[in-house]
């Protein structure tokens, strides 16, 4: 191709590409709705309220923030956690916001937003195993469960040794399989596992967490690879939560001191640094 033609194209492929960057955050505005991916089995990041049946829980109040940023209503859609990066890609989600952990794999699959949360990473086990089981590296050659297509699910066949991992669709299931002594273990992250330790307090079968994390990891809202006007869009609105406090209001209306987990905010919404 001559020069002189290359310089007459270059110049309306480029416009092309930035219309592309912008269709699905101008997509969003046309349609006026926000449609967020979130898992809707995780209390309290996103569950159903057994009262209204609505899904609830801190991704889901995260993504009305941004739904309101940009002048649209919010469409909450259930997904499981295999299905989080499918959906995405095939376009029925426009963001996820479920338990989405960073992983260098994930980066090149979807493009992540600033830091929601940062989750150590647990091993669970029966109180009855506890004198035999005292660190995660003693799991090795046992069996654990976990949620499939999780980064729980990834990291513990990658840090301990000759481990079996047996999957399911939910961390119910996985809970169950651990009451059940199917598995020694059930591996994820550590407010699930401690929301699964307390239910197990009035069952015969109790529970207790391996105190050393296994790893710890950010976790971030989910976007489309390449859309970076709505991964700028998000990330403005995230910083503009941080900044003006509303963040740590959000985190402990379902992590704080008046909550089950007493849990202490420990990170802020800035850039996942992989």
């Amino acid at each position: 191709m001559k020069l002189k033609n290359l310089l007459t194209i270059l110049p309306i492929v480029m416009a092309c590409a930035n219309v592309a960057q912008a269709d699905a955050l101008d997509t969003i505005k046309e349609r006026g709705t926000l449609v967020c991916g979130t898992l809707g089995t995780s209390e309290p990041f996103s569950f159903q309220d057994p009262k209204t049946r609505q899904v609830v829980g801190y991704e889901v109040d995260l993504c009305k923030e941004i739904a309101d940023s940009m002048g649209v209503k919010l469409e909450v859609k259930m997904i499981s956690v295999a299905a989080r990066i499918p959906e995405l890609a095939a376009g029925r989600v426009d963001v996820v916001a479920a338990n989405l952990g960073w992983s260098a794999d994930r980066a090149k699959q979807i493009d992540y937003s600033y830091a929601d949360y940062v989750s150590p990473q647990k091993i669970l086990i029966r109180q009855t195993d506890a004198d035999k089981l005292k660190k995660t590296a003693d799991l090795a050659g046992k069996r654990v469960s976990a949620v499939s297509g999780s980064s729980s699910e990834a990291g513990v066949k990658r840090l301990i040794p000759d481990i079996t991992t047996v999957t399911f669709k939910d961390p119910s299931t996985a809970f169950v399989a651990l009451q059940q002594k199917k598995v020694d273990g059930f591996v994820g992250s550590e407010l699930m596992l401690l929301k699964f330790e307390q239910s197990a307090r009035k069952t015969p079968v109790k529970l207790t967490m391996i105190e050393d994390p296994l790893f710890t990891e950010s976790w971030g809202l989910g976007v489309k690879k390449g859309e970076k006007a709505l991964l700028g869009k998000i990330n403005e609105t995230m910083v503009g939560l941080e900044q003006s406090g509303k963040a740590q209001q959000i985190f402990d209306r379902w992590f704080g001191p008046e909550t089950r987990f007493h849990t202490k905010r420990v990170f802020k919404m800035e850039e996942i640094k992989g």
